[in-house]
Formats: structure tokens, sequence, C-alpha cells
């Protein structure tokens, strides 16, 4: 009896005590409406934080992916080009399977380059000063400014110019005009004009003297 009476003394105070630290428990965690709006107000500007980081990292991952295509087509672009040259020496030659072998290797190129975002920049109509550079110009029937002639293709990726376009432009006067500008006046038209105008003076006298 003795035994059972002190077991249910001991559970009576071993429950006795979970209730104590319960209720001590509950009493800490409770906080006043002030703290609750600080540590709500700390939570939105950690997770704002966090999810400028998440996107600027996600920028910065893309930016740096693009400048490395750049990178790698700026090395390509010689090679694109003699194999543009090969392709169109190609159709002179002889031997089939050779012409066909260079142009089929040079479209898979330009298809796995453009599969990258790599775009050939247009050089149809005006001048692009942000697209073009200008190799020389010349005497055209076009308005000045006019692309005649490209020289050497230029590429861009996802919007980042990697080459501009070398092209021929329309020259804004003829070589003619120019000439003619720069030459001097001959001699003798020279002297009619001065006497003509000598002539045109004295007229004018004349007539002074008669009023």
């Amino acid at each position: 009896m003795d035994n059972k009476d002190e077991n249910s003394k001991e559970k009576k105070e071993s429950i006795d005590f979970k209730s104590e630290g319960q209720a001590n428990e509950s009493k800490s965690e409770t906080v006043s409406k002030k703290d609750y709006d600080e540590l709500k107000d700390r939570m939105m500007r950690l997770a704002a934080e966090f999810d400028n980081y998440k996107k600027r990292s996600a920028s910065e991952i893309s930016s740096a992916k693009v400048l490395g295509k750049v990178t790698i087509l700026k090395a390509l672009l010689p090679i694109l080009d003699e194999f543009e040259l090969a392709a169109v020496a190609a159709n002179e030659s002889k031997d089939e399977n050779l012409s066909k072998g260079i142009k089929m290797v040079y479209a898979n190129m330009l298809s796995v380059l453009k599969a990258e975002g790599m775009e050939e920049i247009t050089a149809d109509g005006k001048y692009d000063p942000y697209y073009h550079e200008i190799i020389m110009t010349k005497d055209s029937d076009s308005k000045p400014g006019t692309v005649l002639e490209v020289i050497k293709k230029g590429y861009k990726v996802d919007g980042i110019m990697v080459r501009p376009t070398s092209v021929i432009v329309a020259s804004e006067s003829t070589g003619a005009d120019i000439q003619k500008a720069k030459e001097p006046e001959p001699q003798h038209l020279a002297k009619e004009n001065e006497t003509g105008k000598g002539e045109d003076k004295k007229d004018k006298k004349d007539v002074g003297d008669a009023k």
C-alpha cells in the first residue's frame, strides 16, 4: 500500500511539474504586438531582399551566358568567313562531292550558330551607323548613304553586336562635281568676265551723266 501511495504521489508531482513547465513555456512565447510587428517587418524585408537576390542572380547568369556566346562567335567568325568563300568557290569546282561536302558543313555550322541565337545583320537600304561599318564610298545615282555593296557580313547574338557589316555606300556628291568645283576658271574666260564687268560699269556711268 505504501508503495502504491508513493507511486501515485510521484505521478501527481510529475504531472504538476509538466503543467507548470507548459504554462511557463506558453508564457515565455507570448510577445507584445510591437515585437510582433517588428518581427513581421524584418521577415518581409528579408523575403524581398532574397527575391531581389534571385532576380539579380538570374540576370547575371543570363548575361554571362550571352557574353560567353559572343566570345565564342568572335573566335569562329574568321572560320565562318572562310567556309563561305569555300562554298562560293565550290560552285565552280568540277568535283560535285567536294562541292556538296563543303556546302553541307557550312550549312550545318550556320544552323548550330543560329540555334544559339546568332543573327545576320541585314544591310538592305540606308546605312545604319549602329550596325554598319563604311569601308569606302562610291559615286552612284542612289541617294547618299544608300548601301551599294556588302564587303563582309555582320552578326549579332541576342541583340548584342559581335561584328558590324562592312559596306560600300553612295557618296554625297559625284566625283565629277567635286573635280569641277576644284578646277580653276580658264584665263580667257576670266578676262572676258572682267571685261564684261568693266563695260557694265561704264554703261551705268554714261546713263547717270545723261540724266
